[in-house]
């Protein structure tokens, strides 16, 4: 993935660039949004979530970013499962170069998930914009 898009360095910053992209785009963004709780009773939050005032469409997004390979990536699937409980539809937005090649090809197949670099493409399409 390197030289693909903006360069992020965290989570942090991905997050920042989401936001960046959704507000491009004309669209609401709200970032942290508590929406119940994990099954072990922590407090659920969605990283960002971007709303297309005119339509009321929404779409939460949950922000992966991994710079170096190791075990971060192992929480990927639950996350997965975890944006199928939300109110909302909702997607994974990932980025950095230590995500393994198994790994992003999981993440892609999912149809719930897309690169930094194609996030603006895939929320044009999505939003109808």
């Amino acid at each position: 993935m390197a030289g693909k898009g903006k360069a992020v360095s965290s989570g942090n910053l991905l997050r920042d660039a989401v936001v960046e992209v959704g507000a491009g785009l004309g669209l609401d963004t709200n970032i942290e949004v508590k929406v119940g709780r994990r099954i072990w009773g922590a407090r659920r939050s969605i990283d960002v979530v971007l709303k297309d005032s005119a339509t009321r469409v929404s779409l939460g997004i949950e922000c992966k970013y991994q710079g170096v390979s190791g075990s971060a990536e192992e929480k990927i699937p639950a996350t997965i499962d975890d944006i199928g409980v939300w109110p909302i539809r909702g997607i994974v937005v990932f980025s950095g170069d230590g995500f393994s090649a198994n790994m992003t090809a999981y993440l892609l197949s999912t149809g719930m998930a897309v690169e930094l670099s194609d996030l603006k493409k895939w929320l044009e399409l999505y939003f109808g914009l």
